[in-house]
């Protein structure tokens, strides 16, 4: 895995430095917008639609729309000068029992590595919290937003989870929540009851699931495969393969290495004709 982010978790007077990593990761099949009549792929241009010009990137910045249609253009310089107190630190501010938040709130989960120097409180904090049976709320800047987050402990590391703020859950708000609803009998309640339990297990074993519908589009695709049913947009070469370029570059060294011997062994017939030549060492010749 690659760390997307460094930083360090505060907690109280102990820094600690840490390495940030997604602990999850999108296993959805990407597929691409093409021309259905040549495989050619689909793409979009940036362009302004006040002048129909085509904007390069450079030239682009961040805008907030208002009510009456006004837009205020935010820059970048704009954006350095808002306050991010937890900048670069994970701020541990209280501890509260997983049970007690509602997992509505939780947003994206990481990893936390400790780095070299910062195996002990790592290890301190991890296993504290662990037994505490407790998780931290903490609060943290990730792209230039902050929010609020949780560490727990699962296998062994320390996992942050980015939460929603308060205003970010919608509340429902449904008729049927504000008409009399329906009078459920007994028996109907103990009937659901009994299907609960029938399907109920001890523990979550996610290994029991599959994405069917993956396993489904890819074998799909690798029949198209199979059956040649593929196509080349004009003007697009075959992806070069790293292992046959590298089985290229080592024929071609050996090739110059054989090139080589011959002259090697008549040079080695010559006597050294000036002092400079036999001053040369053999590493150099």
């Amino acid at each position: 895995m690659r760390s997307m982010w460094k930083g360090s978790v505060s907690f109280g007077l102990v820094t600690i430095p840490i390495n940030l990593y997604a602990a999850t990761e999108n296993k959805n099949v990407s597929l691409r917008q093409v021309h259905v009549t040549d495989g050619g792929r689909i793409q979009y241009k940036r362009f302004c639609t006040i002048d129909g010009e085509e904007v390069p990137y450079a030239d682009i910045a961040k805008g907030y729309e208002t009510d009456d249609g006004e837009m205020v253009v935010i820059t970048d310089e704009d954006l350095k000068e808002l306050p991010l107190s937890s900048s670069n630190v994970i701020d541990v501010l209280e501890f509260v029992p997983l049970e007690a938040i509602d997992p509505l709130h939780f947003d994206r989960h990481y990893y936390l590595e400790p780095q070299k120097a910062a195996v002990k409180p790592y290890v301190l904090l991890r296993d504290a919290l662990h037994k505490s049976g407790n998780v931290a709320i903490a609060k943290v800047a990730l792209r230039q937003r902050e929010t609020l987050a949780l560490l727990r402990v699962h296998a062994d590391v320390m996992v942050m989870t980015t939460m929603l703020w308060p205003d970010e859950v919608r509340t429902p708000d449904f008729g049927f929540l504000r008409d009399e609803l329906p009078q459920v009998r007994p028996q109907e309640l103990s009937m659901a009851g009994s299907l609960i339990e029938s399907l109920s297990e001890p523990v979550f074993d996610p290994d029991k699931y599959t994405d069917q519908y993956r396993e489904a589009l890819e074998s799909v695709i690798e029949a198209k495969i199979a059956g040649k049913k593929t196509t080349r947009p004009k003007g697009r070469s075959p992806k070069t393969d790293v292992v046959d370029l590298m089985a290229a570059l080592e024929a071609s060294v050996s090739e110059a290495k054989k090139a080589r011997k011959p002259a090697k062994r008549t040079a080695a017939k010559k006597p050294a004709a000036t002092p400079a030549r036999s001053r040369r060492s053999p590493k150099s010749a």
